[in-house]
């Protein structure tokens, strides 16, 4: 007589996965989390029968919304679930999982394609079901709708707060501190702010400013040098002139301004400005970018000048024995329009720093100053060049061509350059700070 066999029950691989939205009391020896898991365990022992087997591995996330997927916890359950080291995900609540529906709905199409169950020990459900599914998501919609309620009553508590001028929290600008949960004036700090916003008005250019600023070694609370992002960020903090701002509307602030109205308003004026109108203006005031740099036959040196006619500025390059002398005929080349001597050497020094020798020269001066610097990235630099020039302040391009160059020989036949080596390293910091600017410009 043949013995009866019984079935062998496959094993069920069990995930139990536990979270808690705030860190609040996770520091206790039994906490929120321990809870979950201990229910949790309790019923997949009470399954055991039915062949579930309980892992070893914890996905517990303290202190995570239920409104994300960016969880360590999750990500590495989902991880496991996708490795097919998961049969059956076990949760105390449908909302400890997440409190998204679209979220969930997510999780469910891996559950399904992977063929995971997922089990609520406080909600059975068995999500292989259509009744499962139907219960589950009426279940999470209330529960994103609960979630909806309380985001919109902490923003309609924010912004009441904010309409009272009250401090919200988050991060502190510079020039203040926090006592009391308000903003109080912090003066050593608002000392650099206001000069910040009397030297922008004075230069009318960040780039300046913030070359300025690094000369003098200023730097922030935190030790860091100011760039160009952080200038603009604080020139447009209404926060600097007593308001507080929410989603774009300024309230009355209950803390004391740092700035006047009047700088505020002369500094945002010039901001409005286009930049071209600015470089314009710039342009003006320092046009002469071969100043010091310039010889006419037999080495005499030529100085810039500038003669209006009809209102209209025009700017030469003029040999200083005849400014002397006031004869004309002591030098064979008397006068260069500067407009076309500029072009010329301008146009010499973007190709001339494109050739083979000049990159090599300029890597090997500047891998001294930047670490891991490579022949390529200079070449790369080096090919923006010209790009880089037109967007310059021409106070800035007259720098670039202090450093680069020696001095220019101007004859008969044309113009020679002598380009000088030692600003090669100098030159690709500034084109570093010129990939910077065309980075926020864009």
């Amino acid at each position: 007589m043949a013995k009866e066999t019984l079935p062998i029950k496959r094993k069920l691989r069990c995930a139990v996965y536990t979270r808690k939205s705030s860190e609040e009391g996770l520091e206790q020896e039994f906490n929120s989390l321990d809870a979950q898991r201990e229910a949790c365990e309790a019923y997949v022992a009470s399954q055991k029968a039915e062949g579930w087997l309980l892992l070893n591995d914890q996905y517990d996330d303290g202190g995570f919304s239920g409104g994300t997927l960016e969880r360590p916890a999750l990500k590495r359950l989902m991880a496991d679930i996708e490795a097919r080291r998961v049969d059956i995900v076990v949760v105390y609540k449908i909302d400890r999982l997440s409190r998204s529906l679209m979220d969930f709905a997510r999780l469910v199409e891996v559950f399904d394609r992977t063929g995971v169950t997922f089990v609520s020990v406080t909600q059975s459900f068995n999500t292989t079901t259509s009744m499962g599914r139907l219960t589950l998501n009426v279940l999470l919609s209330f529960a994103q709708f609960e979630r909806e309620v309380i985001g919109e009553r902490i923003r309609d508590k924010f912004l009441a707060s904010r309409k009272k001028g009250m401090w919200m929290g988050g991060f502190v600008p510079l020039g203040y501190a926090v006592k009391d949960r308000k903003l109080i004036i912090n003066e050593a700090e608002a000392d650099i702010v206001r000069m910040v916003f009397r030297r922008f008005k004075k230069l009318g250019s960040a780039t300046k400013l913030v070359r300025e600023l690094a000369a003098e070694n200023v730097r922030n609370r935190y030790g860091k040098l100011l760039d160009k992002g952080a200038i603009y960020k604080l020139l447009n903090n209404r926060v600097y002139i007593g308001e507080a701002v929410h989603k774009g509307t300024a309230y009355p602030g209950e803390h004391q301004a740092i700035i006047d109205r009047n700088l505020w308003d002369g500094v945002h004026g010039m901001i409005e400005e286009s930049p071209r109108k600015r470089a314009s203006r710039t342009r003006t005031r320092t046009p002469a970018i071969l100043k010091g740099l310039i010889y006419g036959p037999g080495g005499i040196p030529m100085t810039p000048t500038h003669t209006r006619k009809r209102g209209r500025l025009y700017r030469y390059y003029i040999a200083t024995s005849v400014l002397r002398s006031g004869i004309e005929n002591t030098c064979p080349i008397r006068r260069i329009p500067a407009i076309e001597i500029e072009a010329a050497v301008v146009g010499q020094i973007k190709v001339m720093v494109q050739t083979p020798e000049i990159i090599v020269a300029t890597w090997r001066a500047a891998r001294q100053q930047i670490k891991g610097l490579t022949e390529r990235q200079v070449r790369e630099r080096l090919q923006s060049f010209e790009e880089i020039w037109s967007e310059l302040f021409p106070a800035e391009q007259s720098r670039l061509v202090q450093l680069l160059v020696t001095r220019v020989d101007v004859s008969a036949t044309g113009a020679d350059i002598t380009l000088r080596t030692g600003g090669l390293a100098t030159l690709m910091q500034d084109l570093r700070s010129g990939d910077e600017h065309r980075e926020q410009a864009a």
